[in-house]
């Protein structure tokens, strides 16, 4: 069963949506999801405020992938959500992936900051803020003081990418999910 609409969000009049979606795709349908993410990729970025489509492609041993759309605002967000487009997509999902999407939405900072128990709490901006530079400070600090010596007469252009690639990756993946966890307390405590 296909998530059609994904779960409501609290969010202001002007702040960008996030919204990931992890599937399973079924085993030798690889090729087939890849060619519907092709195809429903082309039609979002059609949409108004459509601000981009990342894809994270599974490792050897595993069949999830996850889809981040991001929009401008809530209202196109809704817009692309309740489309009969994206609904034609997802029908074409059958026999493709198995078991329910995983969908989670955020505005702004909020995706780095998501807690599957607290999933209407929205931290303090200046408290996600805070952290965020901390965090972007000292992993630049490591990304470039470790790949330096790797990259050694590599086209800057080429090293930039690399640093943001693993940035972004370490961030999303094993940084702010711990980081969240261990201030959790402070960070949905509003009054301190």
């Amino acid at each position: 069963m296909h998530q059609n609409s994904p779960q409501s969000l609290e969010t202001t009049d002007s702040g960008q949506v996030t919204t990931s979606i992890v599937r399973t795709i079924l085993p030798n349908r690889e090729e087939q999801y890849e060619a519907w993410l092709t195809g429903i990729t082309a039609d979002a970025v059609k949409f108004p405020g459509h601000m981009g489509v990342n894809i994270l492609r599974p490792g050897k041993d595993s069949r999830r992938y996850v889809s981040i759309f991001r929009f401008d605002s809530f209202e196109h967000s809704q817009a692309w959500e309740q489309s009969s487009i994206r609904k034609e997509w997802l029908g074409r999902l059958q026999g493709i992936v198995e078991g329910n999407d995983e969908v989670r939405k955020s505005t702004g900072l909020e995706f780095w900051f998501s807690l599957p128990e607290l999933p209407a709490a929205h931290p303090s901006p200046h408290k996600m803020a805070l952290i965020l530079m901390v965090v972007v400070f000292v992993l630049v600090i490591l990304i470039n003081y470790a790949i330096t010596p790797l990259t050694d007469g590599w086209p800057g252009i080429a090293k930039v990418f690399l640093a943001v690639f693993l940035q972004v990756a370490l961030m999303t993946y094993f940084v702010m999910p711990r980081v969240t966890r261990l201030l959790k307390s402070w960070l949905y405590n509003n009054w301190r």
